[in-house]
């Protein structure tokens, strides 16, 4: 073989190897950054549920304040409860889109939390709907009760900051 064919060959070969590696480190560079994105989105998902469940429970805290009198202002009740709703709309707003990022685990903790925020929205409910009947008599039994799906609530939400700190890679 004469010197001029081996040089184009060498040359060819190095050619593909540097192509090759190009190839591989381009595709790795986009995993990376297609991870990036998704780890974004998933934060973001995670920041704007996690905020308007703050919102809300903090709506539902005004509702059950409003209602601890023994005599409650219906008026300003009905008013702290309608807030109450319009917030646990943008809950289940945002609530959507952390089941769609996913992963599966953490949309299963939110789905714990959906279920533990209905169970204490249920007993709001009674204490409002007994409040303007005026019957007092489960009053103390139902604030005991909210008190203790409110625990209840803030431990699923306690778990799904961990499960999304986890997905997106925050460190402690």
């Amino acid at each position: 073989m004469d010197s001029g064919l081996a040089a184009l060959l060498g040359a060819a070969v190095g050619s593909a190897t540097t192509l090759g590696a190009a190839i591989v480190n381009s595709r790795a560079q986009a995993r990376s950054h297609h991870a990036q994105w998704s780890r974004q989105h998933r934060r973001d998902a995670y920041a704007r549920y996690l905020s308007a469940l703050h919102d809300r429970d903090i709506a539902m805290d005004a509702v059950l304040a409003a209602l601890r009198p023994d005599q409650p202002d219906l008026r300003d009740v009905d008013e702290k409860t309608d807030r109450f709703i319009t917030l646990a709309r943008e809950v289940h707003r945002a609530v959507e889109v952390v089941i769609l990022e996913g992963p599966a685990s953490v949309a299963d903790i939110a789905e714990r939390i959906t279920v533990a925020s209905g169970d204490l929205s249920h007993v709001m409910r009674r204490l409002a709907v007994n409040a303007h009947a005026g019957d007092t008599t489960r009053k103390a039994e139902d604030f005991t009760l909210a008190a203790e799906r409110e625990r209840t609530l803030y431990q699923a939400v306690k778990d799904f900051r961990l499960a999304a700190r986890s997905t997106i890679g925050t460190a402690d």
